[in-house]
């Protein structure tokens, strides 16, 4: 199971409408470390400032890894991280998130981010089965 939905928010969802604040504290409280990640990098690239904050060091273990996947994975999910934390994410191999601010000066770091040259400069051996 992706997230652990409570009762009241599956009762939202099933009348048609599904508050977003009340979605997004789901996604905290049932992927942690995604939510830490993402959200440490959205603080550093505010403290830092540049085109982009990533982190390129893998998760601790299965169960970390597989949050990444979950939120970054989920276009609903990923979505809603992006609009309450006002950045673009961007995700390579099993661990590399990356948050881009919403400014269009940083559009072609993005693209060269989220490129095939990219990705495939991004491979190595210890990755090959995350």
């Amino acid at each position: 199971m992706s997230l652990d939905v409570s009762p009241a928010l599956l009762e939202q969802a099933e009348r048609g409408e599904v508050d977003e604040a009340e979605f997004v504290d789901c996604v905290r409280t049932s992927l942690p470390f995604a939510w830490e990640m993402i959200s440490s990098l959205v603080a550093q690239l505010k403290v830092d400032g540049g085109a982009f904050a990533d982190n390129q060091t893998p998760p601790p273990d299965e169960q970390a890894r597989g949050q990444l996947l979950r939120a970054l994975a989920s276009d609903a999910i990923r979505g809603a991280l992006q609009r309450h934390f006002g950045v673009r994410l961007a995700f390579q191999n099993c661990h590399r998130v990356a948050v881009f601010p919403l400014d269009p000066s940083v559009d072609e770091r993005h693209a060269r981010f989220t490129s095939v040259r990219a990705q495939i400069l991004n491979q190595s051996p210890e990755l090959r089965d995350c």
